[in-house]
């Protein structure tokens, strides 16, 4: 599937503005991992855009959310590697109950949780100066991520995964602040 596909696929369902934001942030950010870590960009952020493929048709019945996105997947013939990399997000969820028991496992799924997960508290950030994101400074992300009260619902730990594929927070919030940079107009950002 090319991207464009992916896209249309996306615009096809029932999809709220953040909901495409959230997508293409977590894309922007994953293809940034993966050159940092050597790794195939175009396949990390095909993994990145279709991570919650499923969220609109599961928003209102999150048990099924990452079940769905297998079906769907599978259907447009992508692999079962990349099917569990894109499930691997909902692993230990109590909402979701067939996943629980699972435990993400190699780099890939580390950089995907902590990279959907530190897209809340950038675009959180951003609207706090204003929509700004062009001088988003890494330091004054982490002063925020150390703030247990803002952006409350992005769970720190998740985000930390990314420790356990190899990079250190300090780099991660910079690749990440810079990834979002790229793709500022798309959503909404100055």
């Amino acid at each position: 599937m090319t991207r464009e596909e992916a896209l249309e696929l996306l615009r096809g369902m029932d999809q709220q503005e953040s909901d495409m934001n959230h997508y293409l942030e977590t894309e922007a950010i994953m293809r940034a991992l993966a050159k940092r870590f050597g790794e195939d960009a175009e396949y990390w952020g095909m993994v990145g855009l279709l991570h919650d493929v499923d969220w609109a048709l599961t928003r209102n019945d999150v048990k099924e959310h990452c079940t769905r996105a297998a079906e769907i997947l599978k259907d447009k013939g992508f692999d079962d590697r990349f099917i569990r990399t894109v499930q691997s997000h909902g692993y230990g969820y109590e909402q979701i109950p067939s996943l629980i028991d699972k435990k993400r496992e190699g780099k890939i799924e580390h950089a995907l949780i902590a990279a959907e997960t530190v897209t809340g508290i950038i675009y959180a950030y951003a609207l706090l100066r204003g929509r700004r994101i062009s001088d988003m400074e890494a330091k004054g992300l982490k002063k925020r991520f150390k703030e247990r009260s803002f952006a409350a619902n992005c769970n720190r730990e998740l985000i930390r995964e990314i420790e356990k594929a190899g990079l250190n927070l300090d780099e991660f919030f910079e690749i990440s602040v810079n990834a979002m940079k790229g793709i500022k107009e798309e959503i909404g950002l100055e």
